[in-house]
């Protein structure tokens, strides 16, 4: 697989903003301390803002 980094950073970033609305501490490194919830709602939260997204663009007519 072919690392994108602008991707990945993208995502780190999405995933760091989403950790802050829903007020789970997720720092960079280990996050062991987490609770399987927390990191799942995290995840989660994630898929469906991107599958929402994905809707909105195909149903508009937009490229994807």
């Amino acid at each position: 697989m072919a690392y994108n980094k602008q991707a990945t950073d993208a995502l780190n970033k999405f995933k760091y903003e989403i950790a802050n609305e829903l007020n789970v501490n997720l720092k960079q490194g280990y996050n062991g301390d987490l609770t399987s919830a927390q990191a799942g709602s995290v995840g989660g939260e994630m898929v469906k803002r991107m599958i929402q997204s994905q809707e909105q663009s195909m149903s508009s007519g937009g490229s994807y």
